[in-house]
Order: C-alpha cells, then sequence, then structure tokens
C-alpha cells in the first residue's frame, strides 16, 4: 500500500478459526479492532470463553503503517505465537483487525516449527471464514460552536458527507465526525471561515 492510497482492508464482522495438531487445539478469533483501550476487553471475552485453556495468545494491527502492531506470546516460546499470527495480517495485507489464539494443550509437545505452524494456520483459517471488506482511512475531528451557527455547521456536514458519531445541542454545542482523508483539507477550510467555531483533531480510523 503506497502514501498515497487511503483504503484499507479489515474484515466486516467476527470470525472464528480451528487448527488440530497431535491432541492440541488451537481456536482462532478476529476480531474488527480499531482502538487499543478495547485490547483488555477481547482478552477477557476470550477468556471467559476458554478459561481452562492453557495459552491466549494475540496479535493485531492499527491503520495502514505496518509498523503499527503489538503481539504476545502469552507464554509460549518467544516468537512461536504473536508473531505467526503477525505475519497472516500482514500477508492478506489486513489491518484494523485482532486476533486471539486460545490453545488447549494435547499432551504432546509440538515444537518451535510446529508451533509456529499451529498458530498460523488457526488465525488463516479465521481470516479465511471472514468477509473481507475494504474501508476508507478516516479522520476523527471535534467542530465546537455557538448555537447560532448550527445551521451553518450542519450544512457543511450535510454537504460533505460527513459521517457523524456524536453530537450536543445546547448554548455551546459540539459535534463529532469522521472524514475521509483525501477530503479533511476542503472541509477544514470551509469551517475554519466559519466565526467562533472551534475544530480539534482526534484520531485516525
Amino acid at each position: 500500500m503506497n502514501l498515497f492510497e487511503d483504503t484499507y482492508k479489515t474484515i466486516e464482522k467476527p470470525a472464528e478459526g480451528l487448527f488440530k495438531d497431535k491432541g492440541s487445539k488451537f481456536i482462532a478469533y478476529a476480531y474488527p479492532f480499531s482502538d487499543p483501550e478495547d485490547l483488555k476487553n477481547v482478552i477477557t471475552e476470550v477468556k471467559d470463553l476458554h478459561p481452562k485453556a492453557r495459552h491466549h495468545c494475540w496479535a493485531y494491527r492499527l491503520t495502514t503503517d505496518r509498523s503499527v502492531f503489538r503481539l504476545n506470546d502469552d507464554g509460549e516460546p518467544s516468537g512461536t505465537a504473536g508473531r505467526p499470527i503477525l505475519n497472516v495480517l500482514l500477508s492478506h495485507d489486513l489491518t484494523n483487525l485482532m486476533v486471539v489464539v486460545v490453545r488447549y494443550f494435547g499432551g504432546t509437545l509440538l515444537g518451535v516449527p510446529g508451533l509456529i505452524n499451529a498458530y498460523k494456520s488457526a488465525t488463516q483459517d479465521a481470516v479465511s471464514q471472514a468477509r473481507i471488506i475494504e474501508k476508507t482511512v478516516n479522520d476523527v475531528y471535534e467542530v465546537s460552536f455557538d448555537y447560532m451557527q448550527m445551521n451553518d455547521v450542519m450544512r457543511i456536514v450535510k454537504e460533505d458527507d460527513l459521517i457523524v458519531q456524536q453530537q450536543a445541542f445546547d448554548n455551546n454545542c459540539s459535534l463529532t465526525f469522521e472524514i475521509r482523508q483525501t477530503q479533511v483539507n476542503h472541509t477544514l477550510s470551509k469551517l475554519q471561515h466559519l466565526t467562533n467555531v472551534k475544530v480539534k483533531y482526534l484520531r485516525t480510523t
């Protein structure tokens, strides 16, 4: 993906995958994922489903930058779990996605090559079950304005087809919206021409 593209591939909704080897069972859960703050909730959800599993290993990617990721081997030998999971996401060019692989130990050690293959295969199965979709890279902004300017602001929202995430209309109003990156400068210049309108960048999705 080059720097001028503002789209990325991810999965539409959660999916599951499975791989078995020498009695060990590896269950992969793939989730659309855009906020690192959700990490703990996802891990807790999977651990609640599988409290007796030996390992809950994971990796996630965010944004189109291939260097934005985290991974965890959760007690498996270093490099045998989180890295193979991540490599599947990279090889399929998928991002804003998290995969947790649960392992039930079958009593036979698989060795490093066996573990790498198992975590990779379970993740690939989950990805193959998922529906891959393309989304635009969007920036999220908050705009603050006086109630008297609501019509002007809302007209820009409608003209530029902004995705409103939340809004609060009182004497002092605020609106949080998502906008495709290639449109950002165009829309911000319109908002900044309005008097007493403050625009603040929040994050990229």
